[in-house]
């Protein structure tokens, strides 16, 4: 065959793949920016671009794990009924701007608002993990932890030696870390003693080259559980590492983060969140938590709603909810996230609410772990601080914490940050909290980080080189892929 024959074939094989694969994105009809930016991918790079989108450009769970998460989903929409339905409805009755965001979250994803909950707000690492400790030394039946990173070193070896004694008590210890974010503790010397003492020890959504074939690999459980005998649970943004011994050749200090330790019937519901991962993970029955009403709940708690999401039955719930609480605000919107890369509908809602009056203040981190994210998160700050938009600089160390607090009345608290990833990628874990008291600490907290953080001066941020602005619009245009 001649040179001219072999390159004509390849020339129309490209075309061919470049015209199907576009006619793909097209029907699949995901966010406009994610369809150009894969468009382009496709495009501009020959044959390459259509093999990254191939593994990369869809949310493929493979065939058997997405029919056992709308299996068991079944399940557990009945089980959440249920318990809810031991509950007088007035004792989930929120003010009228917070009702739109529950009655989202209960049509959509079947879990619902639970009265009677003790929350407490953890916000340092040494009271998390001593708390944590001192909560599986006490368990009696089960000890559920599902975490995206764990990691040696530290403090975690407490919450090795606590499992290991639950275990050998009888206690059922069962235990969920992602197979990426924790590959290294997976093959660990911990790992093994966990196993060899009765811990039942599982990666989550593993990864290799044959799974790749089948699903794609980059979807990640980033979920932080913890849940002791249906009772006592804690989520939040804390991944099972001693910030001072977790990724310090990066540069960028020690992770700061908090967590949310519960007692009463939102914690069976955390439980059932883990209980379902567990179930697709094994493929076992879902089995709902045993805790009943009367048995955990107390009279003056906080009105609490566990919040799932990721690419499964409603990937597009949590990016919803979060535009639902942004556009619930009228007087004050105060929101951290280490990783700031939203699309434009959620930049829209925050400088529609500072236009509108609301007081908007943003917390980040002021260096990051990703350069990509670095240069892209910051990109639309001149827009946002042209509307009113107050952006401050945390400088105290990476602020991991994820939590919006809206108008001192409600609050939402957990694992999503505001970018892509987790908005449609990452299975994920929220709480909607609608209770003062606790939103008045979690807003304490958030004050916290502000003293330790440096406000941008919008004409200052513009003096900013011009190297640098193009830096940042051109990795803005990769935002919705990241």
């Amino acid at each position: 065959m001649s040179p001219h024959f072999i390159s004509t074939a390849i020339l129309i094989v490209h075309w061919l793949i470049v015209i199907g694969l576009s006619i793909r994105v097209i029907m699949r009809r995901p966010p406009v920016g994610v369809s150009v930016a894969w468009l382009s991918v496709i495009f501009s790079v020959p044959l390459v671009g259509a093999a990254v989108y191939l593994l990369f450009g869809e949310k493929r769970l493979g065939t058997r794990r997405a029919e056992r998460i709308k299996a068991s989903f079944v399940d557990v929409a009945r089980w959440q009924k249920a318990l809810r339905a031991q509950y007088d409805p007035a004792a989930a009755r929120v003010d009228m701007l917070a009702q739109p965001l529950l009655h989202y979250a209960e049509r959509v994803l079947d879990f619902q608002a639970l009265p009677g909950n003790g929350i407490e707000l953890l916000y340092d690492f040494q009271s998390i993990f001593d708390c944590l400790v001192a909560d599986i030394d006490t368990a009696r039946r089960t000890v559920h932890l599902c975490f995206y990173t764990w990691h040696a070193g530290g403090r975690v070896i407490d919450i090795v030696n606590a499992l290991i004694r639950a275990a050998r008590r009888g206690v059922q210890c069962r235990v969920l870390a992602d197979a990426m974010g924790s590959k290294l503790f997976l093959e660990s010397e911990l790992a093994h003693r966990l196993r060899d003492a009765g811990v039942d020890f599982r990666a989550v959504l593993s990864t290799g080259v044959l799974r790749a074939l089948v699903a794609r690999t980059d979807l990640r459980n980033h979920r932080k559980i913890a849940v002791i005998d249906d009772r006592v649970a804690y989520s939040g943004s804390q991944n099972l590492v001693d910030p001072r011994f977790f990724k310090q050749a990066s540069g960028v200090g020690q992770w700061v983060d908090a967590m949310a330790r519960i007692s009463g019937p939102a914690a069976a519901s955390l439980d059932g969140v883990f209980r379902l991962d567990w179930s697709v993970e094994t493929g076992t029955t879902f089995e709902p938590p045993s805790a009943r009403a009367e048995e955990t709940s107390t009279p003056a708690g906080a009105l609490v709603q566990i919040v799932p999401s990721g690419p499964d039955l409603h990937p597009e719930a949590i990016h919803q909810l979060l535009l639902t609480a942004i556009y619930a605000a009228r007087k004050e919107l105060v929101m951290t996230t280490p990783y700031f890369v939203p699309d434009e509908s959620i930049l829209t809602a925050l400088i529609s609410a500072a236009l509108g009056g609301v007081k908007v203040t943003l917390i980040v981190p002021a260096r990051n772990d990703s350069v990509l994210v670095s240069y892209a998160s910051v990109a639309p700050f001149d827009d946002l601080m042209s509307a009113g938009v107050r952006i401050a600089l945390f400088k105290g160390g990476l602020l991991h914490t994820k939590s919006m607090t809206i108008d001192g009345a409600m609050s939402v608290f957990g694992s999503v940050n505001l970018d892509m990833r987790s908005l449609w990628l990452n299975f994920e874990i929220s709480l909607l909290v609608y209770d003062r008291d606790f939103t008045g600490r979690l807003r304490a907290l958030q004050d916290s980080y502000l003293r330790e953080s440096e406000r941008l001066d919008l004409d200052v941020w513009r003096q900013r080189p011009a190297w640098r602005r193009f830096m940042e619009n051109t990795c803005r245009l990769a935002g919705p892929l990241l």
